[in-house]
C-alpha cells in the first residue's frame, strides 16, 4: 500500500464530471478519480477549511465515528475493476468496512486518517510523471491547467 495525498478536484470538461486528483506520497503517479458533485463539493470544502453551518453527511460520518470511540485508522482504495474504484475503511479493532471511493477521501480528509492505496491500483490506473517532475507538454499543460482552476474554484461550483 502506498500513501496517498489530496491534490485537489476538478471539473473535467466537456462533460462537466468533477474528479479527484490523488498524488503518491512519494512517488512520481498521480490517480484521477471521476466523482459525484457532492463528494467533490465535500473534497473541496475539507481541503479549504470550510465549515458548513449544519453537518454535512461526511461530518455527520465523523462524528459518529468519534461518538463511538472506534477510530478510523486507514481509508484503502483496494481494487479497480472497470474504471470503478473500490475503498474500505479500517477501524480500530480490525472493522473493515466496505466503501466508495470518493466517500473515503471525504472521510480521511475529515477524521485525518491516512489514505492508502493498493499498488495494483496504481499500477491500474496511475498516471505516471516522471522522476525529475517533469512530465510530457500534453501532461504539463495538463497540470498547469489543473493548478489553475484549483487556485479559483470555490466548494460552491460543484452545486451547479
Amino acid at each position: 500500500m502506498r500513501k496517498l495525498e489530496v491534490v485537489g478536484v476538478r471539473i473535467e470538461l466537456p462533460s462537466n464530471q468533477p474528479l479527484v486528483l490523488l498524488k503518491e506520497a512519494e512517488g512520481p503517479r498521480h490517480l484521477p478519480i471521476w466523482i459525484g458533485a457532492p463528494e467533490a463539493s465535500a473534497i473541496a470544502m475539507s481541503q479549504q477549511g470550510i465549515q458548513p453551518p449544519r453537518p454535512m453527511t461526511h461530518d455527520l460520518l465523523a462524528s459518529v465515528i468519534k461518538a463511538l470511540g472506534r477510530p478510523l485508522l486507514e481509508a484503502r482504495l483496494v481494487s479497480v475493476r472497470e474504471t470503478v474504484f473500490y475503498a474500505q475503511l479500517a477501524f480500530e479493532g480490525g472493522v473493515e468496512v466496505d466503501a466508495r471511493a470518493s466517500d473515503a477521501v471525504a472521510l480521511a480528509l475529515r477524521v485525518g486518517c491516512p489514505l492508502l492505496c493498493a499498488d495494483e491500483v496504481l499500477d491500474d490506473a496511475g498516471v505516471l510523471v516522471s522522476e525529475d517532475g517533469g512530465s510530457s507538454e500534453g501532461e504539463e499543460a495538463e497540470l498547469r491547467e489543473f493548478r489553475e482552476f484549483l487556485a479559483e474554484v470555490e466548494p460552491e461550483d460543484f452545486d451547479k
